[in-house]
């Protein structure tokens, strides 16, 4: 051959997978990876129809690409990218595409972009959602940087996308990092879906007395309707797989503490720094977090007498109310973070399509749900709107699912059930659809014993008050 036409740095699962998805769509491929095991099972997972090749030479692999070279990077993130650029720099040409399709911090690869600009070589970051499997059969695929690297990628790129109604579930996201970006803000949005499923399932196991069988046909329920989705489906899947180590079910088995891998912690620190109120996400951050203190958590369980739950009169109105406010929940998380990439495309520049994104996410990725498409429609009537909740067509769905979110949150509190995830998106609705906050107050206190100043509402201007004291 004169060259393969790409190549992939990292070939664990998720990089061999998604070198054989591109190597399915007629393209030819080269991998590389120090470790032996996993170039010798590139080569025996392959099929005969692949044009595909395996090295663990760095030199051996940048010489057998087509220039100008186009190499992906599936390392984990931080210090392993910077050390494969450092090892590979040097052994390419200008023009020369590298592209790192890991969850890599925004900041970092804007860096980057900027050290390999000087090299004369392009760099772009891609965001990849849809696990082992997405990546083998089409992801949702996020990539941003340099527009005229992106256009040498287009086709490889739309071909190995999953498709939603023929189209490819990939676009252009904006300049220099704003595809980590797009991805990280989709991660948080994908934590608190699943604290908010989490809790969907605590009120209905705990509250209702529902066993994992009725979960399972409860969640069967809500994916053949409205509520259909990835994250839905697959929790349908766990409420019937059993244990082999036991004769329970599987779920019933597993330690009630949360792994995480900090770009939902990212969503949040962003959000701060910029100034975009997204606390669903946060408490989902939040919450992982609080299920490490499990030993704490059980002392304080015997300390603090559980409450007893009053199990619903009627238990199908309650998983169908359970179910509305899961639904508008997760609305207004997707609402929250879609609300973050707006203000981050101003903050930083990186003119991110709202339109596009929720287009992309429709298909592959880890938050795909059929609600997607009602955002589709909002963004492409109005490319403008600053927050999905102001669309009318969505207000008159929030506006049909509202008491069933009140109604939810109100039972979990009575009867001592956590539900953070399910309050918050309630609190933050709450708020962002007042007109008038009691910040006011706030406002009087800040300026009281800091002089820090406030506004009026009847007159311009900045105004500061000497505050009697009553001394009473």
């Amino acid at each position: 051959m004169k060259g393969y036409n790409y190549g992939m740095v990292g070939l664990g699962v998720m990089g061999r997978n998604l070198l054989y998805n591109i190597a399915d769509n007629g393209f030819s491929v080269a991998g590389f990876d120090l470790d032996e095991e996993k170039v010798k099972q590139l080569h025996s997972d392959a099929t005969s129809e692949m044009q595909i090749k395996g090295t663990g030479s760095l030199e051996e692999f940048v010489a057998t690409l087509e220039t100008p070279r186009k190499i992906i990077l599936m390392v984990p993130a931080g210090k392993p990218v910077d050390a494969v650029l450092d090892n590979i720099s040097p052994l390419l040409s200008k023009g020369d595409i590298v592209i790192d399709a890991g969850n890599s911090y925004f900041k970092d690869t804007d860096r980057r972009i900027s050290g390999m600009s000087s090299k004369g070589l392009h760099f772009m970051g891609i965001g990849v959602s849809g696990g082992e499997k997405g990546a083998r059969t089409g992801p949702s695929i996020m990539p941003g940087g340099d527009a005229e690297a992106f256009a040498l990628l287009q086709p490889m790129l739309e071909a190995i996308a999953a498709k939603v109604d023929g189209e490819a579930c990939t676009a252009y996201m904006g300049k220099g990092s704003a595809g980590n970006y797009v991805k990280m803000v989709h991660n948080g949005i994908e934590y608190a879906i699943m604290q908010l499923i989490s809790e969907a399932y605590d009120l209905l196991k705990r509250g209702a007395n529902l066993s994992n069988n009725e979960l399972y046909e409860v969640f069967r329920d809500w994916n053949n309707g409205e509520m259909n989705s990835f994250l839905i489906e697959i929790t349908r899947d766990i409420f019937k797989q059993k244990d082999e180590f036991t004769d329970h079910d599987l779920l019933d088995q597993i330690l009630d503490k949360a792994g995480a891998k900090g770009t939902g912690k990212w969503t949040s620190e962003q959000a701060m720094e910029i100034g975009v109120s997204i606390p669903t996400i946060d408490i989902a951050v939040t919450s992982r977090i609080l299920s490490a203190y499990k030993d704490e958590r059980i002392q304080a369980s015997e300390l603090y007498a559980e409450k007893e739950i009053n199990t619903p009169e009627d238990k199908e109105l309650f998983i169908r109310e359970v179910g509305e406010a899961l639904y508008l929940s997760t609305l207004i998380s997707y609402a929250q973070g879609l609300a973050l990439l707006i203000k981050a495309s101003e903050e930083y520049e990186f003119g991110i399509p709202l339109k596009d994104v929720v287009k992309i996410w429709r298909g592959g990725c880890i938050i795909r749900s059929l609600l997607l498409e009602k955002f589709y429609s909002a963004y492409t009537e109005n490319p403008q709107l600053t927050n999905i909740l102001l669309d009318n067509e969505i207000s008159e769905l929030v506006k049909s699912k509202i008491k069933s979110l009140r109604k939810t949150a109100a039972f979990a509190v009575s009867n001592g059930i956590s539900s953070l995830g399910i309050q918050t998106a309630l609190g933050y609705f709450d708020a962002y659809t007042t007109k008038s906050l009691p910040v006011n107050l706030i406002q009087a206190q800040r300026d009281y014993f800091g002089a820090h100043t406030y506004q009026r509402i009847d007159r311009e201007g900045i105004f500061h008050t000497i505050w009697n004291s009553t001394n009473q």
